[in-house]
């Protein structure tokens, strides 16, 4: 076979995708290790997290003090390039792109995460916020998130279905570039699992409240509880999802213009 022959083939050969995942419970959290496994196969896996939890810093990133890449081993497996990042998801991202891919990837995933992400989560979560800031890049992205808060953690459902969902979007060619979505898992086995529903975020919040407490020196400080409300009754929601043993999946933007209370009051006021 000629060199320009073979050289042709290469070049033909379709491009591997690139899969950068993140998380916001850090590099060690057991539920990154099972999205990797979950969509080991279905192109290059690179992974940039943090070396510590960073649960509920939302879209926060680092302005005060340099940051720190450090590459580490992933469980002897020598096909996945990995790297703990001193920052916050945010910055793992944007490190990710520019200092390790040097490129954009074909898709950024994050998770799995210990614990709910639906509703009024998503504002708060350093999971979604990493997605969010891969859409920002024009990069298709997907947060998972288990509702379980157990170290010990059972993820296989969650790992079952984030392989399924990020097949499809890998395989959509069409979808929009700043696609995002809230994926969030029942904690139930997967045999209890009825399928895959698409629903809007829940109109819910947290009740919340600060205990007071006092130090040995006398000083007061302050622990934060809250219940969560959920005021949506419908159906057709993340909350009635889960309950009801369905994955969740909402597709979130970035984009936090109300455009129905733009156009009411753009007739209502005269300026």
């Amino acid at each position: 076979m000629s060199k320009t022959i073979a050289t042709k083939r290469t070049a033909s050969k379709k491009e591997q995708p690139v899969i950068l995942i993140t998380n916001d419970d850090s590099i060690t959290a057991p539920g990154i290790h099972a999205l990797v496994k979950a969509v080991k196969g279905l192109g290059k896996i690179v992974v940039v997290a943090p070396d510590k939890p960073q649960s509920g810093m939302g879209h926060a990133i680092t302005l005060g003090q340099h940051l720190r890449l450090t590459k580490v081993h992933w469980h002897d497996d020598p096909t996945v390039d990995a790297y703990s990042c001193s920052g916050t998801p945010v910055d793992c991202v944007k490190l990710a792109v520019d200092k390790v891919l040097h490129r954009k990837p074909t898709i950024c995933l994050s998770g799995i995460n210990h614990g709910a992400n639906h509703s009024i989560n998503v504002i708060y979560s350093g999971t979604m916020s990493a997605a969010l800031e891969a859409s920002i890049e024009s990069i298709p992205s997907i947060g998972f998130s288990l509702l379980d808060l157990s170290i010990e953690a059972d993820f296989s459902a969650a790992a079952h279905y984030a392989r399924i969902i990020v097949e499809h979007v890998i395989a959509d060619k069409k979808l929009d570039k700043h696609l995002c979505l809230n994926v969030n898992i029942p904690k139930v086995e997967t045999k209890m699992i009825k399928g895959i529903k698409m629903c809007k975020q829940a109109y819910a919040k947290y009740d919340e409240k600060f205990v007071e407490r006092t130090d040995p020196h006398g000083k007061k400080y302050y622990w934060l509880t809250g219940e969560f409300v959920n005021f949506d009754k419908s159906k057709d929601t993340d909350v009635w999802a889960l309950k009801n043993n369905y994955v969740s999946v909402v597709p979130v933007q970035f984009d936090l213009t109300n455009h129905a209370l733009k156009a009411q009051l753009s007739k209502k006021w005269k300026w």
